[in-house]
């Protein structure tokens, strides 16, 4: 039988149940796997594609597992219940199996079954323990500053060693995560989930880093960005920018999400819209203009105002439908087109896993067309991207446009159906110069186009007239 330790292990709160094993282990000099057969396991270790632990694993207990995994570290069960995310769901994870009074663990993936995981700060884990280990704990992405010691946590989930980013020297990103907190009181007094408001911003804010490219006179990012890769990303800057977004743009989704809970900006966007009689959205609306000053860009509203298909532009239309139609207000059982704060699927960030794999994908399989995003710049799927969800709004207006008198409806819907022909073949074109630019054999690109070899010749001949050497 397992004595009570004569060591005393304090779990850290959002702690990961595997990390404080981890480092239980470590105070008996030992190694987590040392420690590991005191249990049954159920099941494997997750690992990356690679074979290697994922520093985001997490491990479920049963009641004979936590008991042991209590006298092991000293600490009570009432701490490790308050400060360990997952270790009250244990037990229940092992109902489906006679436990006597075995102790069994049983793996999983922390960060893809309870939220994110992300690197502790080691400075701060170092002044709470007086050992300076890697933690791991599930921390939202508006938790991720240490103010204290101007550090950024990284996501746990990808296959890489970079735990923190240095935020010395962009003091913006500590007065955002003070500036959060009011935000977030902000969204609690109004009745709105503060989560929910941050990840809507969060999605816009994602969505400009993308297009950022385009933005000739964007010169806050760039610097930044820079900054916590140590003062030159140089030649790596395709994987510093999927490091580093969150926390380089982090000072503007918290002041987008500011902006969004203000009901002096909804109400912009009612102006824009036209209110009860509707008109077209277009470039010079107010409310993006106000927008772009808010988050110290003067000349970015018309950029984001024609960003047709963006996370942006949905919220600015739920913000017309809900006061349109004040009936479909936002319940339980909301679709996400009357959801103010719903992200769709498809607006959805990539995370920073997901963006170093596919930057691996595209060095495994460089040139000619084998990876879109590899052969394509990033500018160019920007303006390809915008075209289309132009077209699909303008598509999308002529929904119910048959009511009224005749000439009026074919009207409306001639001049509809010819715009967004317009866009669409501006869309044909430049895909069509993206991937003859890219090595794809124009006779390819003629079938594809459903055009002749000479009509695609012709076509990218008169286009690269157009837009001149």
């Amino acid at each position: 039988m397992l004595h009570t330790s004569i060591l005393r292990v304090a779990p850290l709160t959002g702690e990961t149940t595997w990390s404080f094993l981890c480092r239980v282990a470590a105070s008996y000099g030992m190694a987590p796997g040392a420690l590991l057969p005191w249990w049954e396991q159920t099941n494997g270790c997750p690992r990356h594609a690679g074979g290697e632990p994922r520093a985001d694993a997490e491990v479920l207990l049963n009641r004979a597992g936590q008991q042991m995994l209590a006298r092991l570290s000293g600490a009570d069960g009432g701490s490790l219940a308050r400060a360990l995310p997952t270790w009250p769901l244990g037990p229940a994870a092992f109902e489906d199996r006679a436990e006597g009074e075995r102790p069994l663990l049983r793996w999983q993936t922390g960060s893809a079954a309870w939220g994110p995981v992300a690197f502790g700060c080691r400075l701060c884990t170092a002044r709470r323990t007086g050992a300076g280990v890697c933690v791991m704990r599930y921390a939202q992405r508006w938790e991720r500053v240490c103010v204290r010691h101007g550090r950024w946590a990284l996501d746990a989930d990808a296959d890489q060693l970079l735990e923190h980013l240095d935020l010395r020297g962009i003091p913006d990103v500590a007065v955002a995560q003070r500036r959060w907190l009011g935000v977030a009181r902000h969204a609690a007094r109004a009745g709105t989930d503060p989560g929910e408001v941050f990840g809507l911003a969060y999605a816009v804010v994602a969505r400009w880093w993308e297009g950022a490219y385009g933005w000739e006179r964007e010169e806050i990012w760039p610097r930044r960005l820079h900054q916590v890769a140590g003062g030159n990303a140089g030649i790596d800057l395709e994987r510093w920018r999927v490091v580093g977004r969150d926390a380089v743009t982090f000072p503007e989704v918290v002041a987008v999400a500011d902006a969004l809970l203000d009901p002096a900006m909804a109400q912009l966007v009612w102006a824009d819209s036209g209110g009860m009689r509707p008109r077209p959205h277009g470039a010079d609306g107010v409310f993006c203009r106000r927008l772009g000053e808010r988050v110290g860009r003067p000349w970015l509203g018309p950029l984001i105002a024609v960003d047709y298909g963006g996370p942006l532009i949905a919220w600015m239309g739920t913000v017309v439908r809900l006061r349109r139609y004040p009936q479909k207000r936002p319940g339980s059982d909301t679709g996400f087109e009357e959801n103010l704060w719903g992200v769709r699927q498809e607006h959805q960030p990539p995370t920073m896993a997901a963006g170093l794999r596919v930057l691996a994908r595209e060095k495994r399989m460089p040139g000619s067309g084998t990876n879109w995003r590899a052969a394509v710049p990033a500018e160019q799927r920007f303006v390809i991207t915008n075209l289309l969800g132009e077209a699909e709004e303008q598509l999308q207006q002529l929904h119910g446009a048959q009511v009224g008198t005749t000439a009026e409806v074919a009207r409306s819907m001639l001049e509809g159906l010819s715009h967004g022909t317009d866009l669409l073949d501006q869309v044909l074109l430049r895909v069509m110069v993206a991937a003859v630019n890219a090595g794809v054999p124009l006779e390819e690109v003629a079938r594809w186009a459903r055009l002749s070899a000479d009509e695609a010749a012709e076509v990218l001949g008169t286009y690269q007239e157009a837009e001149g050497p």
